[in-house]
């Protein structure tokens, strides 16, 4: 599996201890690669040379026929792109850009990130920002430290959405152009048929959709990273966007929830026993503000599917609903995550509940 990360890599340092808990030296915008395997002890993990070597790169562009001047630099983030649109349509998977929350060390990143892969369709690419405090204070302060980092880290998770962006379009922009030329051979006269005939082709030959899933604090950081205008967060990338246990204000979340794009879906997920956010909920200041991932009102972005998951077997006041005893509790809801990761219709199982505009599990 690859982390994508902005902490600072202790070079000195083995497995999962080779991550630190501040962000990169260099500037928390410093993006490294990371290949972190599974072994019966624990995990090994590698940091990936960042440029390539012109070689490589030659081989690269004649393999995925990339619309790449061989001239230019490049760097390991584009083999990885290459090396997972490959095996994810090999292997039949859709990808899940994670992005985690409050309090994260590596362990349970990758733990979490793991059992995504088990659980669900889906080959994991996790975000890590240095969510843990700065590793040096607990309680309230760790929590409002990792707020800070959050806010820091938001140009760092824009970079990394924007080279999601760039690379699926040139691993793409060849299929496309092939496939747009049949349309146009089948309906040479008339536009919108073509339009229709593209759609076809195209969901007949890539299968592979490109999902993003922000949980508990990871959705405030990817608040913030909508804020820039230029920002690629706003921009359309991702089939479903799914923000879950979201620690974020609820109040005005219309303001930066309606700025998301998405192909199909964009869901919360909402969990009124939530006892995180309920904690969460108890800081100082802006933050004892209820949290858009524990509150069933004022539930109003347009664009949003919103799903109540509150009183569901298994769920109770879990923060973590989308993995371990809830879901292998029940089947309706590893199958609604099943749908949301992997760039489905995650609500077509739900009722849908006007008075509160949520769809869940109950009859209204």
């Amino acid at each position: 599996m690859y982390v994508v990360t902005n902490r600072k890599l202790n070079k000195n340092k083995t497995g999962l201890d080779l991550f630190g808990h501040e962000p990169n030296e260099s500037g928390p915008n410093e993006l490294r690669l990371v290949k972190v395997v599974k072994t019966a002890s624990g995990y090994s993990a590698a940091p990936l040379d960042d440029k390539l070597t012109q070689t490589r790169l030659k081989e690269l562009i004649k393999q995925f026929k990339l619309p790449i001047d061989p001239g230019e630099n490049r760097y390991a983030s584009l083999e990885v792109a290459c090396q997972l649109f490959i095996e994810a349509q090999r292997r039949k998977k859709h990808l899940l850009f994670f992005v985690h929350g409050y309090n994260n060390d590596l362990e349970d990143i990758m733990k979490t990130a793991f059992s995504l892969e088990l659980l669900y369709n889906v080959m994991v690419v996790p975000f890590s920002w240095p969510a843990n405090g700065g590793g040096k204070v607990s309680g309230t302060a760790s929590y409002l430290s990792d707020k800070s980092d959050a806010r820091v880290s938001m140009d760092a998770l824009n970079r990394f959405i924007s080279k999601v962006e760039e690379y699926h379009r040139y691993l793409t922009q060849i299929m496309n152009a092939a496939l747009t030329e049949k349309a146009r051979a089948k309906h040479p006269d008339n536009h919108m048929a073509q339009q229709e005939h593209f759609a076809k082709l195209l969901a007949q030959t890539c299968k592979i959709s490109l999902n993003l899933f922000c949980h508990s604090m990871g959705n405030y950081l990817f608040k913030y990273a909508l804020r820039p205008s230029e920002g690629a967060a706003a921009n359309l990338v991702f089939d479903n966007i799914a923000l879950v246990a979201a620690d974020a204000n609820s109040e005005n979340h219309r303001d930066w929830v309606e700025r998301i794009q998405v192909r199909n879906r964009l869901y919360i997920v909402i969990n009124e026993k939530d006892f995180a956010l309920q904690w969460s909920r108890r800081k100082p200041g802006d933050e004892q503000k209820a949290r858009l991932g524990h509150y069933l009102k004022d539930l109003n972005a347009r664009n949003a599917h919103y799903i109540d998951v509150t009183g569901h077997p298994g769920v109770g006041s879990g923060h973590s609903y989308f993995m371990g005893e809830p879901v292998n509790e029940s089947d309706k809801l590893r199958k609604m995550f099943a749908a949301m990761f992997e760039g489905g219709n995650a609500e077509q199982a739900m009722h849908y509940h006007a008075d509160r505009n949520t769809y869940s599990f109950s009859k209204p």
